[in-house]
């Protein structure tokens, strides 16, 4: 059984999606970053971060339960335990390792700053904005061209595509211009939408 506590960010979204994809019995803890769940001392005792997500897995390599934090490193995790999801070698793996990592360095941290300085920050920087507006356009363009030759990020639907999925959702959703123009993107989002294990990893944790 897995532990995973979670909210509704993409990062958190990419593991409980990654869950119902490799169909892993998992407990729902519910960490209300909203309400200051992340600061408090028992999911401190978790997560020294107080990052979600985090996820505890109680059948742990030799039946020790083993706790693994940062989401790159849990869908590794979960992908290697299961069998599922990212091959054993060879080129197919180093592709999904190599998307899974430009997410996590490119996409991640480049939505977040461009939507921080556009919406949240307290000083309005045109530079910034102006900035990570065009960083946002060149990351969403090297998908793209991407997939514009290949179905999913790694050939095969991989955690590749499960790592990038919620973050591209959220960037649909949070109103980023220029998706009418990325045809290939959005072939992509609607199939991965459309995959009954995703929609259900979407929808963790229901508040």
């Amino acid at each position: 059984m897995i532990d995973l506590y979670t909210w509704t960010t993409p990062n958190a979204q990419k593991i409980s999606v990654m869950l119902e994809e490799i169909a892993l019995p998992y407990t729902v803890h519910v960490v209300s970053l909203p309400n200051g769940d992340q600061h408090g001392p028992a999911f401190l005792a978790v997560s020294p971060q107080a990052k979600v997500p985090v996820i505890v897995d109680r059948d742990g390599p030799d039946g020790t339960p083993l706790t693994v934090l940062e989401s790159g490193a849990i869908l590794i995790y979960l992908a290697e335990k299961s069998g599922q999801l990212l091959a054993h070698d060879g080129a197919e793996r180093a592709a999904a390792l190599q998307w899974l990592m430009f997410q996590m360095s490119g996409i991640g941290p480049t939505f977040h700053d461009f939507y921080y300085f556009a919406a949240l920050a307290p000083e309005r920087l045109p530079l910034a904005i102006e900035y990570f507006a065009q960083e946002t356009t060149r990351v969403l363009g090297v998908l793209d061209a991407h997939l514009a030759r290949h179905e999913f990020l790694a050939g095969a639907y991989s955690i590749a595509d499960v790592t990038t999925f919620p973050w591209i959702t959220a960037a649909m959703t949070g109103g980023v211009p220029g998706f009418e123009q990325l045809t290939h993107l959005k072939r992509w989002h609607a199939a991965i939408a459309a995959r009954p294990a995703v929609i259900r990893g979407m929808a963790v944790p229901r508040v």
